[in-house]
């Protein structure tokens, strides 16, 4: 399908100079396909939407940080051919890739491959399912990632997972033998790190949002009168001003709000 986006082609490298990747790994916005684990107490319709203020919002943070000139937004989506669902979503300075690969540590590592291919001179891989995560943290992770020597930048999840990893140099063992979608995987994946002899740098937690508890937990961040501000130690963050607006007209519409907070005081 056409886009309007450019699209990244590892065959075709280009000098990206220093340029650092800051590569959003999505799944394209539709019913019945993403934010899934939202469903209940969101409809499957208003859990696609606000996978989309997702991905505009994380785009536009990117966005906001390659204007200094030191990285550029990338957005690793699936599957093939769903170039188009992101019209709109993104910044015209932003570019598209396909993933590739079945297994979730594969599309992680070829990711990395490609857009080193591509003439990055490193990739830092950011989910799509923190919206309000600090922009200082994005910084902090091209930093870190752009300092001498061989390393891994791992951006801690609250849920013993990561939202970022950064690097250099595309490392396939890093992403084998992980239990994704669990407690273990930052663990895991350090393991992984020291047994390649990784410098490993680990940056502040911060929270995805995938379940009621963490839906919650974003419409409290953004939503109340000190919304946009810390949530966890002395992070500010990101406003997230599309999933903020969308979330305002949903939980004052057909009693959302009370959906969200009795599933997420449910047990798990």
């Amino acid at each position: 399908m056409n886009s309007s986006y450019s699209i990244v082609d590892p065959r075709s490298p280009s000098d990206k100079g220093n340029l650092c990747a800051l590569a959003l790994m999505s799944k394209a916005p539709g019913p019945g396909t993403t934010k899934t684990r939202l469903v209940p107490p969101l409809a499957p319709d208003e859990a696609a939407a606000l996978s989309a203020c997702f991905v505009r919002d994380a785009a536009s943070n990117i966005a906001d940080i390659s204007s200094d000139g030191l990285a550029e937004g990338v957005v690793v989506y699936t599957p093939v051919g769903a170039e188009t669902a992101y019209e709109g979503l993104l910044p015209k300075t932003f570019s598209l890739l396909a993933q590739r690969g079945e297994a979730f540590g594969d599309r992680l590592f070829h990711a990395v491959e490609d857009l080193l291919s591509a003439g990055y001179s490193s990739v830092c891989l950011i989910n799509s399912d923190s919206p309000t995560l600090p922009t200082a943290l994005l910084r902090s992770a091209i930093t870190a990632v752009a300092r001498a020597g061989d390393r891994v930048v791992l951006g801690a999840a609250n849920d013993g997972g990561y939202y970022l990893v950064g690097l250099k140099q595309a490392h396939r063992k890093l992403f084998e033998n992980i239990d994704w979608s669990t407690s273990k995987v930052l663990a895991q994946t350090i393991e992984r790190a020291t047994e390649l002899e990784l410098e490993t740098e680990i940056l502040p937690a911060w929270y995805d949002v995938d379940d009621a508890a963490t839906l919650r937990q974003l419409c409290v961040e953004l939503l109340s009168r000190n919304g946009g501000q810390a949530t966890q130690s002395d992070m500010v963050a990101y406003g997230a001003p599309y999933t903020r607006s969308y979330l305002s007209r949903l939980i004052n519409s057909d009693g959302v709000r009370q959906r969200i907070w009795d599933s997420a005081d449910k047990p798990a």
